[in-house]
């Protein structure tokens, strides 16, 4: 049965934001739901075969070798941290787990500093277990591999560096690990890290990446949706003084971030990262905005990470090569590239209580309007007030 091996097999900017959010704001709570977009139907007794992985997720430790790898790696984060990762203990009570006839309901709810480490792992357990109760047969290991080393072959010919993002939606932690092992014993520079912590260390690579949207919707619940971006990156880099330097963009609209992506923060970042909207339209805002604010792109990076294949990839390095810095995270179509059908699914925060106040909804403006997440009418009420007029 689907089970997690590992405390650290999860998506490093899941414990980049853990340590950011210990520090800042220890007191604050967050609420979490499944969002089923794909409208998959789970099979009869989903709910209560995922009750026990979930439930055995408390027996989950930082080891003495784990804690080694981590705070060698990071040595950015203070050694407090990993001392605290390493009494860390999930809580499975924060977690509650329905299902009416074919649909699965998932919410958790706690402190942010806790709470923070399920989303990840939580949805690479639903994909495993729904593919193993459906009884969905993938490809052999050999093909797993197979299929993974000729993307490379073609990835190789482009010059460009590439990271696993996968976690999530992998079809399960056997082809994850399949994954990593053929992208490390590829022979070439192009593949650079993943965003599993447990994986990199396992194959001795860099685990990749910063933070998530929740960073974001947190501080709009805090601070109001015009100083969301504006916050959310200065706090970051009051806690990483210049490190982890890649912002994500589209919380509530590329227009909107590059609006409070001001010179400084222009400066500081490293780049920006990509995550929905029109990849080609995106690296050319961004190019834009670099020159407008006289810094030339080709210093900075920007890292795509929607929904990825190699037809996208080709596309983007024809655009990007020579205007600007370009990276990749692919994610499923490395974990989930088996012959099934592959999980669309989310699970995202949907309300936040600050360090004091009440709780208040939280959302997403994607530059996807079908991204958007959240209390429909919150959506509108921000888009309203931060003049965001879409054409859906």
């Amino acid at each position: 049965m689907a089970k997690l091996k590992s405390i650290l097999d999860n998506d490093f900017y899941k414990f980049t934001m853990q340590y950011a959010v210990v520090k800042l704001f220890p007191k604050a709570k967050a609420r979490y739901q499944f969002i089923n977009r794909g409208k998959h139907k789970f099979p009869e007794g989903f709910a209560a075969k995922f009750r026990e992985a979930v439930d055995k997720m408390a027996d989950l430790k930082l080891t003495k070798a784990e804690k080694t790898f981590f705070s060698k790696t990071c040595p950015y984060i203070d050694p407090t941290y990993f001392d605290f990762l390493q009494g860390y203990q999930y809580d499975p009570d924060e977690v509650k787990i329905t299902q009416k006839g074919d649909d699965l309901i998932v919410k958790i709810e706690g402190y942010w500093y806790r709470t923070i480490l399920w989303e990840v792992p939580l949805m690479a357990l639903i994909c495993e277990l729904y593919y193993e109760m459906t009884g969905m047969q993938r490809v052999d290991d050999e093909e797993v591999m197979k299929i993974v080393n000729d993307k490379m072959d073609k990835y190789d010919k482009l010059n460009i560096t590439i990271a696993d993002f996968g976690t999530r939606r992998r079809h399960s932690s056997a082809v994850h690990d399949l994954v990593i092992k053929a992208l490390k014993s590829h022979k070439s520079n192009t593949f650079i890290g993943t965003s599993n912590v447990h994986f990199a260390m396992k194959y001795e690579t860099k685990p990749i990446g910063t933070h998530a949207h929740e960073w974001f919707m947190f501080h709009a619940a805090k601070y109001g949706y015009k100083m969301a971006n504006l916050l959310g990156l200065e706090n970051w880099s009051n806690v990483y003084r210049g490190d982890l330097g890649i912002a994500l963009s589209d919380t509530y609209t590329t227009e909107v971030f590059f609006k409070q992506f001001d010179k400084k923060l222009s400066k500081l970042f490293d780049g920006v990262r990509h995550d929905s909207g029109d990849p080609i339209e995106f690296a050319q805002k961004t190019i834009d905005h670099y020159k407008s604010r006289g810094i030339n792109p080709l210093t900075k990076t920007i890292i795509f990470s929607d929904g990825l294949d190699y037809e996208k990839v080709v596309k983007i390095v024809k655009f990007s090569q020579d205007k600007i810095g370009h990276s990749f995270g692919i994610g499923t179509d490395f974990t989930n590239d088996v012959g099934l059908p592959r999980m669309n699914i989310v699970l995202k925060m949907t309300e936040a209580y600050p360090d004091e106040g009440e709780w208040t909804p939280v959302i997403k403006l994607s530059d996807e309007p079908n991204k958007h997440t959240g209390d429909p009418e919150e959506i509108k009420m921000a888009k309203r007030f931060l003049n965001i007029q879409e054409h859906e």
